[in-house]
């Protein structure tokens, strides 16, 4: 269950009372089966896994959460498909083609067939609240995605006014310098990994991957004016990930020195490994939270 990307939202931290309410609504809005008609259904899942009941896990000052998705498969050339089939029948039997109106009627009819045969896509988005810090982190890259998440959660406590974190200083101003020699905060390393875009509209784009970043080439681009939109990053030797200039936190990867304590234990239960899982990750991202928040100067919410 270790996250491996990071979209990170802002919250008040005055709202951690009413926070406090969402596990015992949460209920009322689990993910329910879908039904033969409907194309998609949302709703929260237990973090403990399959068969558990459980919706939410509060660890200190996190909660852990998981939003489930199904989603019926239905590729559109079987849609069209059918419904070519369906014209050709009207053609055959009355000798006319369909108008705009009765092509609309004869294609929701085929979606009305096909889909209680549809396979379901189930999707699963870990997410955790720092209740203490207001911090929404959510496991995924896609803005889609992490915007369910935060709708999820609005639509179970009623409001929830969480908002994406903003940087006040430019990250890519910050990386490119980094690439080019300014000094890091303590703690990072430069990574093996980076994207540099010329700032013009329809820029070159280059993609350097496992490539030392203090290289002659690299150095070159920079100096012909391109920018570092990406960049490998390693955090007290305990984090790799690769961060982007919209804060997004991409291949996130928990060193050998940050898990060793878990491979070394011996967790009696399935709920107690996860406990285990969750407190170290929260704990190690929360860290690299802090860190990023100075170092970027992060808006914070409802100040």
């Amino acid at each position: 269950m270790l996250f491996r990307n990071i979209t990170l939202f802002r919250f008040a931290p005055k709202l951690r009372s009413a926070l406090a309410d969402l596990p015992g609504r949460l209920p009322e809005h689990a993910l329910r089966p879908l039904g033969p008609l409907q194309l998609a259904t949302r709703g929260f899942v237990s973090p403990l896994g399959r068969g558990e009941e459980e919706l939410s896990r509060l660890i200190g000052d996190c909660l852990l959460l998981n939003l489930g998705s199904e989603e019926k498969i239905l590729p559109a050339a079987v849609l069209n498909q059918a419904l070519a089939e369906k014209l050709d029948e009207l053609r055959e039997r009355e000798g006319r083609s369909a108008g705009g109106r009765e092509r609309k009627r004869l294609k929701d009819e085929v979606l009305t067939d096909l889909l209680p045969r549809a396979f379901a896509r189930p999707s699963r988005v870990g997410a955790y609240l720092d209740l203490k810090q207001g911090w929404l982190v959510v496991d995924t890259t896609s803005r889609k995605n992490a915007e369910a998440v935060v709708s999820a959660i609005r639509e179970a406590l009623g409001s929830f006014p969480a908002v994406p974190v903003n940087a006040e200083s430019s990250p890519r101003a910050i990386m490119t310098g980094w690439l080019a020699g300014d000094a890091l905060p303590e703690g990072f390393m430069i990574g093996d990994e980076c994207e540099l875009r010329d700032p013009v509209d329809a820029g070159a784009i280059v993609k350097c991957r496992r490539q030392e970043m203090d290289a002659t080439e690299i150095q070159e681009h920079l100096k012909v004016g391109k920018q570092c939109l990406q960049l490998g990053l390693v955090f007290d030797e305990r984090l790799s990930f690769v961060l982007g200039e919209d804060m997004v936190i991409r291949k996130l990867k928990f060193l050998e020195s940050a898990t060793e304590a878990l491979a070394n234990d011996d967790h009696q239960s399935l709920v107690a490994e996860v406990d285990a899982t969750f407190t170290l990750m929260s704990g190690e991202i929360g860290q690299l939270l802090k860190r990023l928040e100075t170092t970027f100067d992060l808006s914070q919410a409802g100040e």
